[in-house]
């Protein structure tokens, strides 16, 4: 990589990975795009470009613009978003996915979008989910990833477009706020037991998903995309984790550190019923096979960083 765009750079992953590539590539040689503008470091600390995914005419031109030679293309609706607007998530994620592969297939860039695993579906194997196994998701951002692995798979094949991804867990982040994804919880209560030593939590006891911290994202992105594609054998859907836990687990860590903190529940049925969907634990053997991933967080270690950085975000 040496000259990289970014959509929805100001998103969950984007906020923070464009920060990253900046530190590694070098600031200029790393232009980041969104819908909107803010104030953030993003916007003023290199290039960045108002950009609509739907736009594929602006999109190319921004490309070839600024010889671009890799898209990392973050820009999508999230989970429980998705699912009360489907038609909008179906139209964005799928639509702005098929603009930025075929810049890619145009300008011969190497590729690079984000899955989940909400590609899973009720009928996945629950525990140590395998790499390959049945995907039948229930919801349309599951939808949207599976057919976004196929659609990325299609492009290697058929054009050979250089596509590479991950499916991603829960990601858990003291720098970007929640953004409408199932696995918020894990992040929000790390918030409120700083400000208010109490959360509510909206995903039922019990509920088991797999978690990672976001340095262990990013690191992850960037080593697959640097990595020896001789050596990829399922480029676009890598299983990827660092821990599952429940909400009370996450709660007990956290009292570790704040021993007044107490949760209590009001389970959403919606987000309840999607994280229902989506298995316990999943096995990422093939990511550490063919790439050599390895995640440096657990709860414990990601809790007393999560506390750390937030005070002093947030001046408790």
């Amino acid at each position: 990589m040496k000259k990289i765009l970014v959509t929805g750079a100001l998103g969950q992953i984007g906020s923070e990975l464009t920060g990253k590539l900046r530190a590694v590539y070098g600031a200029d040689n790393v232009i980041a795009t969104d819908i909107r503008s803010n104030e953030s470091d993003v916007v003023f600390d290199g290039p960045f470009e108002i950009l609509d995914v739907m736009d594929d005419k602006k999109m190319h031109d921004i490309v070839k613009r600024n010889k671009v030679d890799t898209i990392i293309h973050l820009a999508a609706l999230l989970s429980a978003t998705a699912e009360l607007k489907p038609l909008l998530a179906w139209n964005l994620n799928m639509g702005g996915l098929v603009n930025a592969l075929e810049v890619a297939r145009e300008e011969n860039c190497q590729f690079f979008t984000p899955s989940s695993i909400g590609a899973f579906g009720p009928t996945t194997p629950k525990d140590h989910t395998p790499q390959d196994t049945i995907q039948r998701p229930t919801t349309m951002y599951g939808v949207n990833k599976v057919s976004g692995e196929l659609l990325c798979d299609y492009y290697y094949h058929k054009f050979g477009v250089d596509t590479r991804g991950l499916r991603f867990p829960g990601l858990i982040s003291y720098v970007a706020p929640p953004g409408g994804g199932t696995t918020d919880y894990a992040v929000e209560i790390y918030y409120e037991a700083l400000q208010k030593q109490k959360y509510t939590s909206y995903i039922g006891e019990g509920t088991y998903m797999d978690m990672m911290y976001m340095p262990d994202a990013l690191q992850a992105i960037v080593s697959l995309m640097e990595a020896d594609p001789a050596k990829l054998i399922h480029r676009n859907s890598f299983n990827v984790t660092a821990m599952s836990f429940e909400p009370e687990q996450v709660a007990a860590e956290i009292r570790k550190h704040i021993p007044a903190f107490t949760m209590d529940y009001q389970v959403d049925p919606a987000r309840q019923k999607i994280a229902d969907s989506w298995p316990n634990s999943i096995d990422p053997t093939a990511a550490k096979e063919e790439w050599g991933f390895k995640a440096e967080y657990n709860l414990e270690n990601m809790t007393v960083d999560m506390l750390e950085k937030l005070k002093a975000k947030l001046n408790v």
